[in-house]
């Protein structure tokens, strides 16, 4: 197993990228922390893991917020006693070019891409900096670097999401700690199927996606999810500060 008596957390664990990689984590022998707002999926999702042997625990939060992100941590570890991988996976989009998009909604967007990024690492990093040794994984997006376009504030988050992981495995990488992040392409989630309401033809968007990508489909959480254990555990002992593009060729058209 590669993940064997390990501890990690995954917020967004209650969908899409999340819950495959902590099913995945937890299949490879982790002990795995849920965070979401959505206790319902977080139950399932944890419900999964149990009756397949594996052990969950499920923390509802905003990731957004600083004092449930360091309450959430502490809750795990006083739990378990330590954190060995970290994916932050919970995400919004909201759409809209810039002239068009409200400061709320790129406020909320920042907060939880971001903010929720940011607060979730500046937390679980201490104990992992205390033990020497740790793995940390971020979400990005293909679109950082290949945007079709309205799509602003999310676009524009991720590319900073992309930049935050470079700088954490400079500043970290003595510390035994590797940070890296996913870059996925348009993956088969609640969060694209969301988007796809925003069109007036949703499903001619869904094929122009679909063909967007050489490989002439749109991914699955599940292949994100084994990018996510390669990045999680010792097979990647040498990579830090990569951006992992699983993203069906987008990047490359």
């Amino acid at each position: 197993m590669k993940l064997k008596d390990q501890v990690a957390i995954v917020t967004g664990g209650a969908s899409g990228i999340g819950a495959a990689s902590a099913r995945l984590f937890a299949a490879e022998g982790a002990k795995v922390a849920l965070v979401d707002l959505d206790e319902a999926g977080l139950g399932q999702v944890a419900a999964d893991i149990e009756g397949r042997g594996g052990t969950a625990m499920t923390i509802a939060a905003d990731v957004s917020r600083d004092d449930q992100a360091r309450d959430g941590v502490a809750r795990v570890m006083e739990k378990w006693g330590r954190i060995d991988v970290l994916l932050t996976a919970a995400g919004a989009s909201t759409g809209g070019t810039v002239d068009t998009i409200e400061e709320a909604a790129w406020d909320r967007t920042f907060a939880i891409n971001v903010k929720g990024t940011y607060l979730w690492i500046h937390y679980a990093i201490a104990p992992m900096i205390a033990a020497g040794s740790g793995a940390i994984v971020t979400i990005g997006s293909q679109l950082a670097q290949s945007s079709p376009g309205k799509n602003a504030a999310y676009i524009a988050s991720k590319g900073a999401i992309a930049s935050f992981t470079k700088t954490m495995a400079v500043d970290h990488a003595a510390q035994g700690i590797r940070v890296n992040a996913l870059m996925p392409g348009v993956i088969d989630t609640p969060m694209p199927a969301k988007s796809l309401t925003r069109y007036a033809d949703p499903e001619a968007m869904r094929t122009f996606w679909k063909h967007r990508h050489p490989m002439g489909r749109i991914g699955q959480p599940e292949e994100v999810a084994k990018a996510a254990l390669f990045l999680a555990c010792d097979d990647s002992s040498f990579v830090t500060g990569t951006l992992l593009f699983v993203d069906g060729g987008w990047t490359a058209h």
